[in-house]
């Protein structure tokens, strides 16, 4: 079995920076510094699968700034991937909060509408009905709900999409579009019972 070659910091920025045995010390970095990145992250409510795409992110970010000449060794490689590490899992957690905050304000709205359409909603499990409601809308309500509720896109981005006045604007549009759908299942009867039929299967 091969021995792992060791570097020192300096031997890794220079390997790193002219590109004379990129692999090679990324092959070291891996193995000296994996476990204690994998530790961070697990500890800070990630799993396995987190921790090797933050690590490989972590170690793509590592070498373009050495070859950038953005790392100066103010810091050992250690403590720098470390803190690479905590900064891709801090961003990472704030995206999956934002996510949550907007599946916190759907829950808020959905009291506003009728039970079938906010359960409907909410479940998302029926793919055909959801097709089949959607063909019967406007091109503009099809478009809202489907950037906010299938892209997950924040109200600000859907804006520069569909070209609102305003959000407030475009809440209010969002909130008639969905009261459409509403309406639409109270008067056919064929789309009533296929959302019946899809709330049954997820509860």
């Amino acid at each position: 079995m091969p021995t792992l070659k060791s570097y020192s910091d300096d031997e890794l920025i220079t390997a790193i920076s002219t590109q004379a045995d990129v692999n090679g010390a990324i092959t070291y970095l891996y193995k000296t510094h994996y476990r204690l990145l994998e530790r961070y992250v697990l500890a800070n409510s990630g799993n396995e699968m987190d921790a090797e795409d933050v690590i490989q992110d972590v170690m793509v970010a590592f070498v373009d700034l050495v070859q950038q000449g953005k790392y100066r060794g103010e810091a050992s490689v250690k403590s720098f991937l470390h803190t690479l590490a905590r900064n891709l899992w801090i961003t990472e957690l704030r995206k999956r909060g934002s996510t949550a905050k907007r599946n916190e304000l759907f829950e808020m709205e959905r009291d506003q509408l009728t039970n079938d359409v906010s359960d409907y909603v909410t479940y998302q499990e029926s793919q055909q009905t959801i097709a089949e409601l959607f063909d019967r809308m406007g091109e503009k309500c099809r478009k809202i709900l489907i950037l906010f509720y299938y892209h997950e896109l924040p109200m600000k981005d859907i804006l520069k999409e569909t070209n609102y006045e305003n959000e407030q604007v475009l809440r209010n549009r969002k909130y008639k579009c969905l009261k459409e759908i509403a309406e639409i299942i109270q008067r056919t009867p064929s789309i009533y019972e296929n959302v019946k039929a899809a709330l049954r299967r997820t509860r």
